[in-house]
């Protein structure tokens, strides 16, 4: 008997909650209220599987209900000096113009609460999730963005307590990880940074970025047809990553290390490397109708994205994916976030096509399912019989799985309440009380402090393990100046396209201090900043990316933050007149251990253009008798420095 059904209809909301806790749901009392009325109206009691999908769907990582109206409010609403988007921030990845035939590709996300649990895995396996972004948008990555932040690397042995991981394992193991994935697919790791603050001991976050160029006429959207096939390509499915959006839906606690570690997945970049080439190629063959990667939620939020978004049902055969082993329920098949998997919607006389390009490059690819016209289905909601978009699946001959996509996707937006503090005021409305240091006796000993800082020294030795050259393209390094006295540049700069000089310029950028300080003005800072880092190689801000890291949303002060920093990035992105094109929120950065929330930390990645990269300018003193020009006011601000830290 592979349907499992749990009872729903006529549970109480104590078993409702028990419901949630028992299958790992993550689901709020009132959302599974919500699942209750639904099945009372269908008539019949929920499979596991369906539970399992509408826990994904619904999801803080995948809906973004606590984020999404602010989002609207200040970041979706920011328009272009010239229109220049392809595409609106729904898809996973904004594409933007390059040239009269070519776009770029830019993606930002997090992978923070794997990466606190299992430090090389969760950074390797977040490069190997932006690549995918990337990719499926018919792309060819082409640079990896990875800013990081951790707690004091000579901290005490335990940090703050039991429980929590030693910053500098944590640091090690994601550096690891990152090298190791990027290098070995063969992308150059161009920008980033890593920051030291305190509060990040119960949390790390690790924050990845791809940019990626293509054709325009390659462009694939996350979107299905009906009367098309649907095929799984790349890695074979297994227990890993099973949970991992809804444990990334929550704080985390001590026992994290070992309840969670099943929900973080395991890369294999040996795999990867070559399905971006057999993707890609078929691709260009104009074999792929609709495109989207296997990240958060697996097959359950591919297909039923891709088929919402298309107007069109699907049926699924579970039986027919391939897995790393034997015994997987049907419900694990379908919820599994496996690493290095595709599912592509394509025609019926291409199917064969398809295939065999896959099976040139020695990679799995399957028929798993069909696309179908809008089905007649007894309405949930009205009880009435119409048409509508559904989702069935069937595993083994039985169906395990009947939704309809309105009820599935519509996932709910929760009105939290939030509480915004003045400047210079703590969480929790403690003001701070910061006395302006006097002037220094000694210039010198003040410069030797601020060049040990830890935020300030060479992060050489962490540039040394990544590749940045590998393609070719990368016209101006992470590391400038003359051999044997290089230094950090402000951007990197790329040359995307073999017969062009036109460029890409990438930088990354937040102060948390200061946001810690002043959310809105520290959320503004970071997008002036990535500004001037690009201006300064000589590129033209072009389009912005955020990765927005904050506390419990359901706590209102973490909210009000969340609030602040959304509508200081809006304020000088909409004065700028460069776009947000991509981004994620990542909440619940909150140690269960510590009982503290990280700093506020709106990342932000910048590209910006340079018509010709032959006239970059790199950040070196170029000979002896320049002359040096300061520009800009310079006022009495120290607030969130590192020179305020050392007085």
């Amino acid at each position: 008997m592979k349907r499992t059904e749990v009872s729903v209809r006529d549970a109480g909301d104590e078993e409702l909650g028990g419901v949630s806790a028992r299958l790992g749901l993550s689901l709020s009392l009132e959302e599974m209220r919500r699942v209750k009325r639904y099945f009372v109206a269908k008539g019949r009691e929920p499979t596991e599987v369906e539970l399992q999908s509408i826990a994904q769907a619904w999801s803080e990582h995948c809906c973004y209900k606590s984020s999404r109206k602010i989002l609207e409010k200040f970041i979706f609403g920011v328009k272009a000096k010239e229109q220049q988007n392809l595409l609106e921030v729904k898809e996973d990845a904004g594409v933007v113009e390059f040239d009269e035939e070519h776009a770029y590709v830019v993606a930002f996300e997090s992978h923070n609460h794997p990466s606190a649990v299992e430090p090389y895995g969760g950074a390797a396996t977040g490069i190997g999730g932006i690549v995918r972004d990337v990719v499926c948008m018919g792309a060819q990555p082409v640079a990896l963005v990875d800013p990081l932040f951790f707690g004091p690397l000579d901290c005490g042995d335990s940090g703050k307590g039991g429980g929590v991981k030693h910053p500098r394992f944590l640091f090690e193991g994601v550096v690891s990880g990152i090298s190791d994935y990027g290098n070995r697919i063969g992308i150059p790791t161009c920008a980033g940074s890593v920051y030291f603050d305190e509060g990040y001991l119960g949390n790390c976050v690790v924050n990845v970025g791809c940019v990626g160029i293509m054709r325009k006429s390659d462009l694939r959207r996350s979107r299905a047809k009906p009367g098309e096939v649907l095929v799984l390509v790349g890695g074979k499915t297994g227990r890993d990553g099973i949970h991992g959006v809804t444990f990334a839906s929550g704080e985390l606690a001590g026992e994290e290390e070992f309840r969670s570690r099943s929900a973080v997945q395991v890369g294999d970049p040996i795999t990867k490397e070559p399905l971006i080439h057999a993707i890609l190629e078929a691709n260009e063959r104009g074999l792929i109708s609709g495109m989207k990667d296997l990240g958060g939620g697996g097959l359950s939020c591919a297909v039923s994205e891709m088929c919402h978004a298309g107007g069109c049902s699907a049926n699924v055969w579970l039986e027919r994916v391939k897995l790393k082993e034997e015994g997987l329920a049907a419900w694990e098949i379908w919820v599994s976030e496996s690493q290095e998997r595709f599912l592509i919607s394509v025609s019926r006389e291409k199917v064969e096509e398809l295939l065999a390009v896959f099976e040139a490059w020695d990679l799995d690819a399957v028929v798993v399912g069909q696309t179908f016209k809008k089905s007649l289905i007894k309405n949930a909601s009205l009880q009435t019989l119409g048409k509508s978009d559904l989702v069935r699946i069937f595993y083994e001959g039985e169906k395990v799985f009947e939704l309809e996509l309105d009820f599935l996707v519509a996932s709910p937006v929760c009105e939290r309440p939030r509480e915004v503090r003045r400047a210079g005021e703590k969480a929790g409305g403690k003001t701070r009380e910061e006395k302006v240091p006097e002037e220094p006796s000694d210039y010198n000993e003040v410069l030797r402090g601020l060049l040990a800082a830890p935020n300030i020294a060479s992060r050489e030795a962490v540039v040394r393990r990544y590749d940045h050259e590998v393609r070719g393209a990368t016209v101006l390094k992470p590391l400038q100046g003359r051999l044997g006295k290089e230094t950090h540049g402000d951007a990197a700069v790329l040359k995307p396209l073999e017969k062009s000089y036109k460029g890409l310029a990438i930088s990354s950028d937040v102060n948390p201090s200061f946001c810690r300080l002043d959310p809105f003005w520290g959320a503004a800072s970071a997008v002036d900043e990535v500004c001037r880092n690009l201006t300064a190689v000589g590129a033209v801000p072009h389009s912005f990316a955020d990765c927005l890291n904050f506390g419990n949303p359901e706590k209102p002060d973490r909210l009000g933050d969340f609030y602040e920093c959304c509508r200081g990035l809006g304020f000088v992105a909409s004065s700028l007149g460069v776009p947000f094109v991509s981004g994620n929120v990542s909440f619940y950065n909150e140690s269960a251990v510590l009982g503290e929330a990280i700093p506020p930390t709106p990342a932000v990645l910048g590209v910006g253009l340079c018509e010709d990269v032959r006239e970059c300018v790199t950040v070196d003193a170029k000979e002896a008798g320049n002359s040096l020009y300061l520009l800009g006011e310079t006022r009495a601000e120290l607030g969130g420095s590192e020179y305020f830290k050392l007085r």
